[in-house]
């Protein structure tokens, strides 16, 4: 993977640092999180204190400009961040768990049918969208019928 990053800075005319790399592999062993730059920074910092938040940020919006990476925004007030591993047009899509704030993917894409409909009907070429759904985690149903 770390040659898409090497690709895509130098596509970019940026240089190849040990700070983006550290940054871009955390991403990779963390595919499966939505994580915000303080979250990222507390745990490059366990391995890498010198690495500032100042460069996660910089680095998270530079690899978002790039393709690198997503930026999703789950109405809690922080930015998450995420390594953009489809090379599909499309996002996926997330359960957001109202209770404790876990992010589930949903890799279907079910909206196929719907955008056939929408652009025909609005003559709409669909690029992207985007689908949050709000309700409660299975754990936090568990947890809500036992207290009880």
């Amino acid at each position: 993977m770390s040659h898409l990053l090497n690709y895509k800075l130098k596509e970019e005319g940026l240089k190849i640092t040990s700070q983006r790399k550290d940054i871009y592999n955390f991403l990779i062993k963390n595919k499966e999180k939505h994580m915000s730059a303080e979250e990222i920074q507390r745990e490059i910092e366990k391995e890498n204190p010198s690495l500032g938040i100042a460069t996660i940020y910089r680095t998270l919006q530079l690899f978002v400009d790039s393709g690198l990476a997503m930026k999703h925004d789950f109405d809690d007030g922080k930015s998450r961040y995420e390594l953009n591993t489809n090379d599909s047009i499309h996002n996926h899509h997330h359960l957001i768990c109202q209770k404790c704030g876990k992010i589930i993917e949903v890799k279907l894409d079910l909206m196929e049918e719907l955008e056939k409909q929408i652009e025909t009907h609005y003559e709409f070429d669909i690029r992207n969208h985007i689908v949050k759904v709000y309700g409660i985690c299975k754990n936090c149903r568990v947890t809500q019928k036992h207290g009880d």
